[in-house]
């Protein structure tokens, strides 16, 4: 019995040391956690860097570094105009389930050279994996045009971008990423996500977040337009009378 006890710890043991000890770790840090949206806001530049830590040697297979920068997801409709009889109509349509409103990738190398399609699956790491349209393809014969509309939209208006060869890495240890933020921002919680990858294969991954939110005038504004809607409507009709006025009296001096 005490034999058999001390073996199954003796075989156990290594296991668990393996298990409690990752080869590599990230350790990282952002130049900032918050982001305030206000009314001369043009966007912003967030510093992502960090280390890698590890306990062993440095292995052969070449390490790569992987940023992502998430911006809240929301269901949309992506429909197409065609032309007809003269004036451009919807036609088909098909709905998005979640997109997200900014995406951003940033990486050492070529992403499918240091990311498998697996691992790509497996952590939604890709633009494209970040979309979610379930049954998109029952709504129109070719859905994935739809898609590909979408993402080209958001690419040439900044909200999706892939910067490959854009993150720095030192001795395989020390990386920085720089990310820029575009002024057309969508409020809520940025996922910022950090992988490791050696051979196509996560070795390990590290996930931050910003906080992003309208202040002073634009957060009143926002608030007073959901909350209080009689109250912003009567603001709105008499700064709109005032400025006609305004521009009345300014008309009536300039032709005296």
């Amino acid at each position: 019995m005490i034999r058999a006890l001390t073996l199954l710890l003796l075989l156990a043991g290594p296991a668990s040391a393996q298990n409690a000890a990752a080869p590599e770790s990230i350790v990282a840090g952002l130049s900032q956690t918050s982001v305030a949206i206000t009314a001369d806001f043009s966007g912003s530049e967030i510093l992502i860097y960090g280390a890698v830590k590890r306990e062993t040697a440095i292995p052969d297979t070449p390490l790569a570094v992987i940023v992502t920068v998430e911006g809240p997801s929301t269901a949309l409709t992506v429909r197409r105009k065609d032309r007809r009889f003269g004036i451009w109509v919807n036609t088909d349509a098909v709905t998005i389930d979640r997109a997200p409103s900014f995406y951003a990738i940033t990486t050492t190398a070529p992403l499918d050279a240091i990311l498998t399609d697996t691992e790509n699956l497996r952590h939604r790491i890709s633009i494209p994996s970040a979309i979610r349209a379930v049954g998109m393809s029952a709504e129109a014969k070719d859905a994935p045009l739809f898609l590909e509309s979408l993402l080209r939209i958001r690419e040439a208006q900044g909200r999706y971008k892939l910067k490959e060869g854009q993150v720095a890495l030192t001795e395989d240890t020390l990386f920085r990423a720089d990310v820029e933020l575009p002024a057309n921002l969508t409020e809520g919680d940025y996922r910022v996500r950090i992988f490791l990858t050696r051979g196509g294969v996560v070795v390990d991954a590290l996930e931050r977040s910003i906080n992003v939110r309208k202040a002073g005038l634009e957060r009143l504004i926002f608030t007073l337009a959901q909350e209080q809607p009689l109250i912003y409507g009567l603001i709105s009709l008499a700064l709109a009378v005032a400025a006609g006025w305004g521009a009345s009296a300014v008309f009536r001096l300039v032709r005296l």
